[in-house]
């Protein structure tokens, strides 16, 4: 599934941490200065860069190394 059909969602909390989301589910949570780095990108970047950024701040992020499916 791609980042196209299955996209990232964020928000910022009061106390400025931000809640990620994908399928309507929390993935994680990033607090901190973390937090205010990852929110400042976002700020400044397109909806594919954004995608991007979440899905590595998440660690679903594919590097071309995974194993294909066996089945």
């Amino acid at each position: 599934m791609s980042l196209l059909d299955d996209p990232f969602d964020y928000s910022e909390t009061k106390d400025r941490k931000i809640l990620i989301r994908r399928g309507g589910r929390l993935v994680v949570t990033v607090a901190g200065g973390r937090a205010q780095d990852l929110a400042a990108r976002l700020a400044r970047s397109d909806e594919d860069a954004r995608q991007q950024l979440l899905a590595r701040v998440t660690g679903n992020y594919r590097r071309g190394n995974e194993k294909g499916g066996r089945g």
